[in-house]
C-alpha cells in the first residue's frame, strides 16, 4: 500500500533539523488541512506533542509525520517537498488531488 504522503529527501532533512531544535516534548510533525484561503483549503504543519489515536503515522527516511485523520482523503498520493529559494523557504505539497491552487500557493481546492 502506498503511503498517504511521500517525503522528498529535502523534506525529511528539514524535518530532522526542525525536530533537533524542537521542545523536548515534541514527538514529530503533524500535517492537517483547514478551511480558509482564497482557494478554500490550506495545509497546516505543527509539532505533534502526543499521539492522537486517529492520526495516521508515516515513518519515512528517519522522521515521523502524523496525518490528521480528517486530512487523509485530501492528501492521498501527495509528495511533501522542501524548497529553499533566495528570499524564502517552505514546505511544498505536490498534491495530485488538487483541482485549483491560489496564486500565492497558500491554499488549494480538491
Amino acid at each position: 500500500m502506498n503511503p498517504i504522503i511521500r517525503l522528498s529527501d529535502n523534506a525529511a532533512l528539514r524535518i530532522k533539523e526542525i525536530m533537533s531544535n524542537a521542545e523536548k516534548n515534541a514527538i514529530g510533525v503533524r500535517v492537517s488541512v483547514k478551511s480558509g484561503g482564497c482557494a478554500g483549503m490550506s495545509y497546516v504543519m505543527e509539532y505533534s506533542r502526543d499521539v492522537n489515536p486517529n492520526d495516521e503515522l508515516i515513518e519515512d527516511k528517519g522522521v515521523k509525520v502524523y496525518i490528521d485523520s480528517a486530512a487523509v482523503m485530501y492528501l492521498l498520493g501527495t509528495e511533501m517537498d522542501y524548497k529553499k529559494e533566495d528570499f524564502s523557504s517552505s514546505f511544498v505539497f505536490n498534491n495530485p488531488n488538487e483541482t485549483e491552487r491560489c496564486g500565492c500557493g497558500e491554499s488549494f481546492k480538491v
